[in-house]
């Protein structure tokens, strides 16, 4: 692992410079991986954290919690893993705060493959660093999302392995942070 000069750990093998820095510092290209593709190809909530202008106005600080302000990184608190639908198999990282889920690149969990997803802000998965616990919320979007089999119509509390459906597509999640395990600020 290297350290770029923001503090960042990245792998030096793979990225010929900090991932971390050309996504976060505006008017950037974003970093391509050593002889490879544009790093948004891959991941491409990258993209979108450097384009949520609209819901941060620093773009520095595309997704802000506790322990990234203190830091300057944003770890991951969880994941959701899809397992049924067009990207089965797949997952989705989760970080501090509000992780906003839908089918356009500019979402946090960009789902793809799946029109029965709203474009935008179909449904929020949250994590509170103060509470260290996770929420869902149903979205802006006109589609219902299922916890567990019933209707999310109010913010509900989200447990290990509980099962969110959004349009033809259901995710199991899996925590990180929780009882046994929280990021020190």
């Amino acid at each position: 692992m290297k350290r770029c000069p923001s503090g960042h750990y990245y792998d030096s093998d793979k990225y010929s410079n900090c991932p971390l820095c050309a996504v976060v510092i505006p008017d950037i290209a974003l970093t391509r991986p050593k002889g490879g593709t544009d790093l948004a190809d891959d991941f491409p909530a990258t993209r979108a954290r450097a384009s949520h202008s609209s819901r941060t106005p620093n773009i520095e600080v595309a997704t802000v919690g506790v322990f990234k302000d203190r830091t300057g990184a944003d770890p991951v608190t969880g994941w959701l893993v899809c397992v049924e639908g067009a990207q089965k198999g797949k997952d989705y990282r989760l970080v501090s705060e509000k992780n906003f889920i839908g089918r356009a690149d500019t979402m946090d969990v960009c789902i793809k493959g799946d029109d029965a997803i709203s474009r935008n802000n179909h449904a929020v998965v949250s994590y509170n660093p103060k509470s260290n616990s996770f929420k869902i919320i149903a979205g802006e979007g006109r589609g219902i999302v299922y916890l567990n089999g019933e209707e999310v119509d109010s913010t509900k509390e989200l447990k290990p392995y509980d099962e969110i459906e959004i349009g033809k597509t259901r995710l199991k999640f899996f925590p990180c942070c929780g009882e046994f395990f929280k990021w020190e600020t």
